[in-house]
């Protein structure tokens, strides 16, 4: 209903907890921001991986008795929003396999720039896939592997990808976190007493008591089995570029993720906006849930008062009954309803994390002139989104990005709206600090740090929202 980017997949794992599975439950909870379309599990009890998995929210996939089926002191789970591949439950992860090497369980987050080419590749020397996620590509690779041991199986199986990836794998006896060598997606490390235990987000370890030990470092493989923790780098170092975006939109503000606080970020990157785009106003408003923390930043440095001036309604399921008879924007008006008492004849600063396509953008400008606003200035806490995410990101095609087809005035024409600010690439990234430099920030700019592999017309077009005939910047 909101035009926004798509969440990509959310990662947990537990290493030596009696309740792993109950514990990897209330993990997905926390992330299920991250991913609504699925929700999957599978644990050991030492001797054999069990696996529930199903499309839903994921209160709806698990209750007490699935829960109990999953025995065992290991566990890990995903929350999905397909990315590469359909929305069907044979693309539900984790992905659970038997194969030489054992039982292997495994949860994907990112997505593999190569991952056609590999497939046509195994295809053609008789391997047989079951889903369309680029994810099945990874486990192939690892069931095909001559190595001896299942982490030097993993390391020749990951060694062969190329993209984002940030993965939960887990046999009967023992859990392996992957994080690629660029670090596109987030990957923390915690300890919940004896046990391990790994998240996309820090979130999931706060719900469950957990602590926050380090992030899994860029390139880095651990290893959680009875003989302790063990790490394994075996990749040659490669330029880091984790991913902005976690930081503008799709984490929870009270997520720590590359290390840093992300309500922290979020904020001064409202403070940085109000510097670079003031505007005479009498309030600022946010656009709920997640304009929140950068309209409180830019309210701060303004000195202009926040008010919540549309309220959102949280109880909206992924499905409702809409109405026959036509309602204007009902899709936008059933999440949010405006306060005609703080918006009536007041200047409004409208605060928004990112504008995509524009649609919801212009549907909120009218609903808050409806509600009386005087005028209306919208002001985005990111810079333009010019380029389509092929790390990971559901975004649509370049097309449909209103920053790359129309210009500022073009843009605040079709808002209707008395004026647009973005932050800029450099006041954005001054959020980051001293490690700005460390950061994938390709959809702004259209450069990518990962070049694509040789069938990259194809693989573009087809998979990665690029529209026929257009060429990706370097």
């Amino acid at each position: 209903m909101f035009d926004k980017f798509r969440d990509e997949c959310g990662v947990f794992g537990i290493f030596g907890h009696p309740e792993a599975a109950n514990m990897t439950y209330l993990g997905l909870y926390a992330l299920q921001h991250r991913g609504q379309e699925s929700a999957g599990i599978a644990a050991s009890d030492a001797q054999v991986v069990r696996l529930s998995r199903a499309m839903g929210y994921v209160a709806e996939v698990f209750d007490s008795r699935t829960l109990s089926e999953l025995p065992g002191s290991m566990a890990i789970g995903h929350v999905r929003y397909s990315t590469a591949g359909e929305s069907r439950v044979a693309n539900a992860q984790p992905f659970l396999i038997d194969c030489a090497h054992g039982q292997m369980a495994i949860c994907h987050n990112g997505n593999l720039v190569n991952a056609t080419e590999l497939r046509d590749e195994l295809v053609s020397q008789g391997s047989i896939f079951q889903s369309s996620t680029d994810t099945e590509v990874i486990v192939h690779l690892y069931a095909r592997s001559k190595a001896l041991s299942v982490e030097d199986s993993v390391v020749e199986a990951v060694s062969q990808v190329q993209g984002a990836f940030s993965l939960a794998m887990m046999t009967r006896d023992r859990m392996i976190a992957v994080r690629d060598p660029h670090g596109f997606r987030p990957l923390a490390l915690g300890r919940l007493g004896d046990a391990v235990v790994i998240s996309s987000e820090t979130c999931a370890m706060d719900l469950i008591g957990a602590t926050y030990v380090r992030d899994v470092e860029p390139g880095e493989i651990l290893v959680a089995s009875a003989d302790g923790l063990r790490s394994i780098k075996p990749f040659a170092p490669a330029h880091i570029a984790q991913c902005v975006f976690e930081h503008v939109y799709f984490s929870r503000p009270d997520s720590y993720v590359f290390g840093k606080s992300v309500n922290e970020v979020r904020t001064d990157l409202g403070r940085i906006l109000a510097r670079e785009q003031p505007v005479d106003a009498d309030v600022v408003v946010p656009v709920p849930d997640s304009g929140v923390c950068a309209a409180m930043g830019y309210a701060e440095e303004s000195k202009v008062p926040l008010r919540m001036g549309l309220i959102r309604n949280h109880y909206v399921g992924r499905t409702f009954i809409q109405p026959q008879s036509a309602i204007r924007h009902f899709g936008v008006k059933v999440k949010l309803n405006p306060v005609r008492s703080i918006l009536e004849g007041r200047r409004v600063i409208l605060v928004d994390d990112s504008i995509v396509r524009g649609t919801t953008s212009r549907k909120i400008v009218k609903m808050v002139r409806a509600a009386g606003a005087a005028e209306v200035h919208v002001r985005i806490s990111c810079p333009p989104t010019i380029s389509p995410c092929f790390y990971g990101v559901d975004t649509p095609r370049r097309s449909e990005l209103i920053a790359a087809t129309h210009t500022l005035d073009e843009i605040t024409t079709y808002l209707n709206a008395d004026s647009v600010g973005y932050l800029s690439h450099d006041g954005m990234l001054s959020a980051l600090g001293s490690e700005r430099g460390q950061y994938c920030s390709s959809c702004y700019t259209g450069h990518y740090p990962v070049s694509f592999p040789r069938d990259e017309a194809t693989y573009l077009q087809l998979a990665l929202k690029l529209d026929k005939g257009e060429t990706v910047a370097r």
